[in-house]
């Protein structure tokens, strides 16, 4: 008998010890500057979570901020800082939204034009709340990929929200230099407000998430609301639809909930936490927690050989027993540079170099030049010049990757940027929200943001 009980847990224990963490980031968009109970929600919010130990990310809105300053909200203020604080824009919803002033803008002067407006908020957030932000998250869909560059600047390393503009895997990843938690899929879990008969299909979807997640080594399930909820029946913003922007004197506050009812979402959010923390492989953590949690974003350079192939047939990150690798940095390996965080180009070009081969000198010579950029630019040239005509980024590093090294000349390979694929291509659809005009579009953006994928790869717990 003990010989079979021994056999039962050597086959039982590694499977036991392969599961891994759950993270919950809990996070509230805390923006409503317009209805005064929305500062009692998240003051309410604060202190029951408080009370269950769970510590949550309330992205606060610099509008918000100012205003429960200047209604004597101190006790909000404080309830709100012993959790954590990220930032949400500094007015939320006023017109212009990011995606529209983003929208026309390149890299360079998209991200210098998102400081200059969002900056002055977030130095509000570090008056009021003592703190840097911890994240930020665009306002509804309003997303433009300049403003990872921008937050980066203001020393904001995590970007926190929801969307459809980049994902990979339904899990966080790194895009811009930043740690993103985006584009969840079935692991945003998001229990609805108004009905709590429905609880307990929300915990079986977050018990099922939380065993896929174990038997995959781990990850993190992502759910939010936003205090003004839990009060109101309609969103404050409302006032701004369809790209309106009407003046103070003229908002209209939001319908409220009953007191009922308010106490009936007070409770589910209980509820959901407490079915959470039932759990013991589940831990919530804040937004300032997971870059601990998760590798550098710098991955540490695989085998040579393996890199070049993997290269030479797509451009895309490439995930080892030893961590994940973005393009750009499999092409500064390929250079023979010490990988380095770096930006994507700002701007598309095409090859026009008419040749098949290269000259082994001057390609070199190319090769060193691209790799001076980087150093200078940190940032990834649009194009590789070879005399007076040029290769895309993509071909030359298809080129690079197929290159052995000795020959003469270098055969041109044609690149395939498959990394491109995880930018979506809905241009409407992923910008849809009330706010925004009308048939909103931003197709310009999302070009953006596939140049910015040779940053992207997926994000690997410790």
């Amino acid at each position: 008998m003990i010989r079979i009980i021994l056999l039962v847990l050597m086959a039982v224990l590694p499977v036991l010890a392969a599961r891994g963490p759950v993270y919950v980031v809990l996070w509230f968009d805390t923006e409503d500057y317009i209805e005064p109970s929305a500062d009692d929600a998240a003051l309410r919010i604060a202190t029951e979570l408080e009370k269950l130990g769970a510590r949550a990310t309330f992205k606060i809105v610099g509008e918000k901020a100012r205003v429960m300053e200047q209604r004597g909200r101190r006790d909000v203020i404080r309830a709100l800082a012993r959790h954590d604080i990220g930032y949400h824009t500094n007015f939320h919803s006023i017109q212009p939204t990011p995606a529209l002033y983003l929208r026309d803008m390149g890299w360079l002067d998209g991200a210098a034009e998102f400081r200059r407006r969002e900056e002055p908020g977030v130095k509000d957030i570090r008056r009021i709340f003592g703190v840097n932000p911890s994240c930020y998250g665009q306002p509804g869909s309003s997303w433009g990929p300049q403003t990872d560059r921008a937050l980066l600047q203001m020393g904001i390393p995590v970007y926190l929200d929801e969307g459809s503009q980049v994902g990979v895997d339904e899990q966080p990843f790194w895009f811009g230099g930043m740690l993103h938690v985006f584009a969840m899929g079935r692991y945003l879990i998001r229990p609805s407000l108004n009905d709590e008969s429905l609880l307990p299909e929300t915990f079986a979807k977050f018990d099922k998430a939380a065993d896929e997640l174990e038997a995959r080594g781990g990850g993190v399930i992502s759910s939010y609301w936003h205090p003004t909820e839990f009060v109101t029946t309609a969103f404050w913003d409302m006032n701004f639809a369809k790209g309106a922007n009407p003046e103070r004197s003229q908002w209209k506050l939001p319908p409220r909930r009953t007191a009922e009812e308010s106490e009936r979402c007070y409770r589910i959010l209980v509820r959901y936490v407490e079915h959470s923390k039932t759990r013991p492989g589940v831990r919530f953590v804040t937004a300032r927690e997971l870059p601990q949690l998760y590798e550098s974003q710098v991955g540490r350079t695989a085998d040579r050989a393996r890199i070049a192939q993997h290269m030479a047939e797509r451009q895309t990150f490439l995930v080892t027993d030893d961590g994940a690798l973005s393009a750009a940095e499999m092409l500064q390996t390929l250079l023979g540079i010490e990988p380095m965080p770096v930006e994507g180009p700002v701007r598309r070009s095409t090859t026009d170099y008419a040749e098949s081969t290269i000259a082994r000198v001057v390609f070199e010579r190319a090769k060193t030049d691209t790799a001076d950029f980087m150093r200078t630019n940190r940032r990834l040239p649009a194009e590789v010049w070879i005399g007076s005509q040029k290769l895309s980024l993509q071909d030359f590093a298809a080129t690079l990757a197929a290159d052995d090294g000795a020959s003469s000349t270098v055969a041109v390979r044609k690149g395939n940027p498959e990394m491109e694929k995880y930018i979506t291509t809905d241009a409407t659809g992923s910008f849809s929200w009330p706010i925004h005009p009308e048939r909103f579009s931003a197709p310009q953006l999302l070009e953006l943001g596939r140049l910015q994928a040779w940053t992207l790869k997926p994000a690997r717990l410790r």
